[in-house]
């Protein structure tokens, strides 16, 4: 049975803190996976996020493969393309990019997916994605040729007609290598208008800004691999089981 959409909302009406590490294909080297994933399974992350802007073909479903002996958290598909489609995750979130205006990103790559997903067992999970204007031009904006947002109150309303569209998701985006992550103005004023869970990611390369977007309303908060290198950061994590 699919269970990870439910599993989050009974996180978000419980208070729990999820906490999902983003692993971009391109970047992680499987030869260094196993030592990874170890520090992961035995930190309080709960899901393992699979993606990135651009990844090569065939680098997704490797390294799902290669993860799925690995640990038992869920693995879900957080993809930029259709070809980072992998039948061997656990769940996808089918974003749809509220903050642009390029159709390929709101409903075009969705309809290339149909074919791929139609005789899948993935758990596919709606799900409203806003890029937030973080100081840096990001991958996303890149890729999708869009901008990301501003204004505090388009924000919020964008977040909203993402859940009245039926998104069971909402995802507030800084963007890899974010200068700062979302500000806790920005998700406060969020949560208070959406009733599904927020998911809080880009920029948040310490516990104070972990704990500070969970303050704010986070659900669940993504960071990257980027804290690997950081070992006080793991430590951290470690101390706070």
């Amino acid at each position: 049975m699919k269970k990870i959409l439910e599993h989050i909302k009974i996180g978000a009406s419980k208070k729990r803190k999820l906490l999902a590490v983003l692993i971009d294909p391109d970047k992680m080297d499987l030869g260094l996976l196993s030592q990874f994933v170890d520090k992961v399974n035995q930190s309080i992350i709960t899901h393992i996020f699979i993606g990135g802007s651009t990844v090569e073909s065939k680098m997704t479903q490797n390294l799902v493969s290669a993860l799925k002996p690995l640990t038992k958290l869920p693995l879900v598909l957080f993809p930029g393309d259709v070809g980072q489609i992998s039948k061997d995750a656990d769940a996808l979130l089918f974003l749809s990019l509220l903050s642009g205006r390029n159709p390929d990103y709101l409903i075009g790559k969705h309809v290339e997916a149909v074919s791929v997903l139609k005789d899948s067992d993935l758990e596919i999970i709606p799900t409203g994605y806003i890029l937030i204007e973080s100081g840096k031009e990001t991958a996303v904006q890149r890729v999708t040729k869009t901008q990301p947002l501003i204004e505090v109150d388009t924000i919020v309303d964008t977040a909203k007609a993402g859940e009245l569209l039926g998104m069971q998701l909402i995802y507030l985006e800084a963007g890899s290598g974010a200068k700062q992550p979302i500000s806790k103005e920005i998700i406060a004023k969020v949560k208070a208008i959406i009733g599904c869970p927020l998911i809080v990611g880009g920029g948040i390369k310490s516990m104070k800004a972990l704990n500070e977007a969970y303050k704010a309303g986070a659900d669940m908060v993504v960071i990257g691999t980027a804290f690997e290198k950081d070992e006080s950061f793991f430590k951290e994590l470690n101390e706070s089981l």
